[in-house]
Parts: C-alpha cells; structure tokens; sequence
C-alpha cells in the first residue's frame, strides 16, 4: 500500500510538485534589515552594554562608570529604541529610507563621539558628538510631522526636546570639568 504522503526532494521531482514552492523561493533572496531593525537592535544592545557597565563599575573602581553606563542606557538605547519605532509608535508616516539610516548614523556616531569626549576630557569632542545627537533629534522631529496618533506625537516631540536640552547641559558640563 502506498502513503499518500510524499516525499519532497526525490529525484526528478521539482518543488512545484511537491508543494514546497510556497515554502521555499526558487532563488534565495536576502532582505536587507531595515533602519528600524537595525535602530531597535543597537538601542537593545547598547542597554545590555549599559547594565553590563553598571555591573562592573563598582567592583573595578571605574571613575566615570556609573555615568557611562546611565548615557549608554537611556541615550544610547532607551532614545534609540524610542526614535527607531516612532512611525509605528505615532503612526506617522514612513519618511524615506535614506533619511532613516542618516538618523541612525548621526545618533550612533553622535553618542559615540559624546563617549570619547566625556572619557577623554576633551570638550571640543563631546561637542561635535553633542551637534550630531542635535541633528539626530531635528530629523526624528520631522518624522513625527502628519503623525495619526497626535498625543503620541506630541510625547515624542517633547521627549526630543528634552533630549536636546540634556544635550546642550551635557557639553556644558564637559567644557566645565575639563576647564578646572
């Protein structure tokens, strides 16, 4: 007697015979992440790096530890995560993909650079970081623009502002400690 389960992949037969065609592309293609991904991801890292940092700090007597670890938390990872998903968080509309992966690179270079400021001492660092993060925050601005959920879009906006202000105390702060 004879299953009437069949078996994919004997030979001389092809995947539309078996049914796996809905299953398995003729040809493997590989999507690109998007900037959201890649946003969401990195912001999730950067708060695992951030406890990680926050873990180690006491133990290793780490100097600026406890900040780094903060910054790289809610800078770093809670804003990140936050400006990745604001389309869908404000339902506002998508802005081009090119506008999205320059946010994402102004943020993350920004935060970077902002880091080697701090640690280094070096103010005029932290200030470019600081102009980075600024544009980072004018470009995420505009993506809340003709959003549905407007409360929504109005948190985010207020949010980015604080950030904005948090931005220009902490190179302030910078340029004071390297100063005495």
């Amino acid at each position: 007697m004879s299953s009437p389960i069949r078996k994919s992949g004997t030979a001389g037969e092809s995947s539309a015979a078996t049914g796996d065609a809905e299953r398995r592309p003729e040809r493997d293609t590989v999507t690109p992440p998007s900037p959201r991904q890649v946003g969401f991801t990195t912001g999730v890292s950067l708060i695992v790096l951030g406890g990680l940092i926050a873990a180690v700090t006491g133990p290793l007597d780490l100097d600026r530890g406890s900040w780094l670890a903060a910054y790289l938390v809610l800078v770093g990872g809670v804003a990140q995560c936050v400006i990745s998903t604001q389309h869908r968080l404000a339902a506002a509309p998508l802005t081009p993909r090119g506008r999205r992966w320059m946010l994402l690179l102004l943020w993350n270079t920004g935060v970077v650079i902002v880091i080697v400021g701090s640690l280094t001492s070096a103010p005029w660092v932290g200030a470019i970081g600081g102009v980075a993060l600024l544009a980072a925050l004018v470009l995420a601005m505009d993506g809340t623009r003709h959003a549905r959920r407007r409360v929504v879009a109005i948190l985010l906006r207020i949010l980015y502002a604080a950030l904005a202000v948090s931005v220009v105390i902490g190179v302030a702060l910078t340029a004071l400690r390297a100063a005495s």
